[in-house]
């Protein structure tokens, strides 16, 4: 059985959450979806819209990604090759950053 989609009111929550987390309160924007006229800020509506949008369509296409392989490669090792983590430039710096 596939999974259902979130629903909008799911996805309010989800949103609300993970920016409550950061210490982002969306009751600080104007209400519905107009933008403020003196600061330009977008309304919570629009907002929560855009980002919604964003949890859809975005992030489902990044999470499907995996990095190419050659044909030969068995369909399982691929899928544990694309979890590797990326190259970096200067991995010592990485290094030290993770040990904090």
């Amino acid at each position: 059985m596939a999974p259902t989609p979130p629903t909008d009111a799911e996805l309010n929550t989800l949103i609300r959450a993970r920016l409550a987390a950061l210490g982002i309160d969306l009751d600080q924007l104007p209400p519905g979806s107009t933008p403020d006229p003196e600061t330009g800020s977008p309304g919570q509506d629009s907002v929560l819209a855009s980002l919604r949008s964003f949890l859809r369509g975005t992030v489902a296409t990044l999470a499907a990604y995996q990095l190419p392989v050659s044909g030969a490669t068995d369909p399982e090792v691929a899928k544990a090759l694309s979890q590797q983590h990326a190259p970096v430039l200067y991995p010592a710096n990485s290094t030290e950053w993770r040990k904090a």
